[in-house]
């Protein structure tokens, strides 16, 4: 198979895969740090992320805590600003609070540094249920944020042309993954 992110296909496809309480959690240095994740990767994976998507906005959001080193790549490349999305309360004016689902675990996560009328391009390493992306984009947009683009490493949806309606933005991913049989795979 020809991609167009080599490092990112073979070090996915080398991806040990684990089970945590009944959902396949493969664990990759892109998602989890783990093992570490070299220079010429994350350039790969920062370079595919300018490539496809507009960043035609004011701040890169990216949630802790593997959308860290993406949101930085992307502004050392764009000179956009970015902020995070921390699983810690802050308490400070303006603080967002939203709670995110995902395939294996709930919690509630936090946004400081967006205001209202930013035009906020959110990065994160992987979509899967879109349980995070649901909660994200609807905080931001009760906040009077807009929402302009969503970016990711890695979709567990070949297809998120349902997710993009449903959230009103463009959903983009570099590579659509799965796991088959306790093995990482290629959908």
């Amino acid at each position: 198979m020809v991609s167009d992110y080599p490092l990112l296909t073979e070090c996915f496809l080398s991806s040990p895969v684990v089970d945590r309480n009944g959902y396949p959690y493969f664990v990759n240095p892109v998602s989890d740090g783990i093992p570490r994740m070299g220079a010429d990767l994350l350039r790969e994976v920062v370079d595919g992320i300018v490539d496809i998507a507009d960043l035609d906005c004011d701040i890169v959001l990216a949630p802790e805590a593997m959308g860290i080193p993406l949101a930085t790549g992307i502004t050392l490349r764009t000179g956009v600003p970015y902020a995070v999305i921390r699983k810690r309360c802050y308490g400070l004016p303006g603080e967002i609070a939203l709670d995110q689902h995902t395939g294996y675990s709930k919690s509630p996560m936090y946004i400081n540094g967006v205001s209202p009328g930013d035009r906020i391009a959110v990065v994160d390493d992987v979509v899967s249920t879109g349980g995070t992306l649901r909660a994200t984009v609807g905080a931001l947009r009760a906040a009077g944020a807009v929402v302009t683009e969503v970016i990711a490493v890695f979709s567990k949806q070949k297809d998120v042309s349902a997710l993009s309606g449903e959230l009103g933005v463009p959903v983009r991913y570099l590579l659509a993954v799965s796991s088959k049989d306790g093995r990482p795979a290629l959908l």
